[in-house]
């Protein structure tokens, strides 16, 4: 490793700047927060050229790794895509364990780190390998579509594997051949996405218990009370939310299709019932739209700050560094690459 130098005051000022602008400032970063994070920016910035590293960052992340830091940011999807893209040796994920896990899966002779490792899911961690093999015991033939949320185990375990954003659409496609199928883990989702498709629980769609502690309290009475508040409100809400506020809401969607229908629409005010990462990424990428709170924070999407990501970089420490089987890994990959398949319709289900 070349000697570290520190940063010229120069430098320095200029990456404050830099970060100030790029909506830090507006979210209520301090002069005094500015310049610390400045001081690691940009020294993750000479580690990550001497490490021949990546950085990808979930939207749920801190604003300070999103806009200091990240090479790419999105939702698992992307994230996904743009990892198998990387010509990287290192990837240093920001996010947690089964999105560090999917990068691995993905790219298999790659270095990649997980810088916080208490950085777990609650909904990854309702199902295990094991579970799976008993469910396709009991439902024999019933394909698996399981919630990208979920480890390397489960997914080694499964045909397909869905996001948020592409769930619905790839259901109807397996729903052309199949009369029945299970979705993992995510009991809010699986509820949403049978009314949605219009199947039925228990025979059409089997569906596992598995919550996220971010979505699954927050209470769609309180719409109404947000809705005289707030005249005009555009309410918006992550799949993994409950039926109930599902249908109080005026848009459903993954993060990506969040952002987007906040693109594509002009309302007075908005409101992003989902992690509170992405409601700061939205007023940073759209400084002249208003948005209200109502949102929790992820304890495990908020573990991964700049001094650890640093401290990845400096030591490459073997215990943060994912390593998996490579069998499981290879039959976790064609899962993965069955929903690349039938998301973007390069092959006929």
């Amino acid at each position: 490793m070349t000697k570290k130098s520190s940063p010229g005051p120069a430098a320095l000022a200029n990456e404050v700047d830099r970060l100030a602008a790029s909506g830090l400032e507006a979210l209520g970063y301090t002069q005094a927060e500015l310049e610390r994070c400045a001081g690691l920016t940009l020294e993750i910035k000479r580690l990550k050229a001497e490490r021949e590293a990546v950085i990808p960052a979930h939207v749920y992340q801190r604003a300070e790794l999103i806009h200091g830091v990240a090479d790419f940011t999105g939702d698992s999807y992307k994230l996904a895509k743009d990892c198998v893209g990387t010509t990287a040796k290192r990837i240093v994920f920001c996010g947690v364990r089964f999105m560090a896990e999917t990068a691995k899966i993905l790219n298999p002779d790659k270095e990649v780190y997980l810088p916080a490792l208490e950085a777990g899911c609650s909904l990854a961690d309702a199902i295990t390998g094991a579970d799976v093999r008993k469910l396709k015991a009991k439902h024999p033939g019933l394909p698996v579509v399981s919630y990208i949320n979920t480890t390397a185990d489960v997914k080694a375990e499964s045909d397909v594997i869905v996001t948020s954003a592409n769930a619905p659409k790839i259901l109807r496609k397996l729903y052309e051949k199949h009369s029945a199928l299970i979705f993992l883990p995510d009991e809010w989702m699986g509820r949403n996405l049978a009314a949605e498709l219009g199947k039925k629980l228990g025979s059409e769609l089997i569906i596992w218990k598995g919550k996220c502690i971010v979505h699954e309290n927050f209470d769609p009475g309180s719409v109404k009370l947000y809705r005289k508040m707030y005249p005009g409100v555009k309410i918006l809400a992550h799949t993994e939310c409950s039926p109930a506020l599902v249908k109080a809401v005026d848009f459903t969607g993954g993060t990506g299709d969040m952002m987007k229908f906040v693109e594509g629409t002009n309302a007075p005010t908005y409101m992003l019932v989902t992690e509170c990462g992405l409601g700061d990424l939205a007023r940073t990428r759209y400084p002249e739209k208003t948005f209200v709170p109502m949102c929790r924070l992820c304890p495990y999407m908020k573990a991964t700050d700049l001094a650890r990501v640093k401290d990845v970089l400096e030591r490459l420490p073997a215990a943060h560094r994912i390593e998996l089987d490579r069998g499981l890994m290879d039959r976790a990959r064609r899962s993965i690459e069955r929903m690349f398949e039938l998301a973007e319709d390069t092959t006929k289900n």
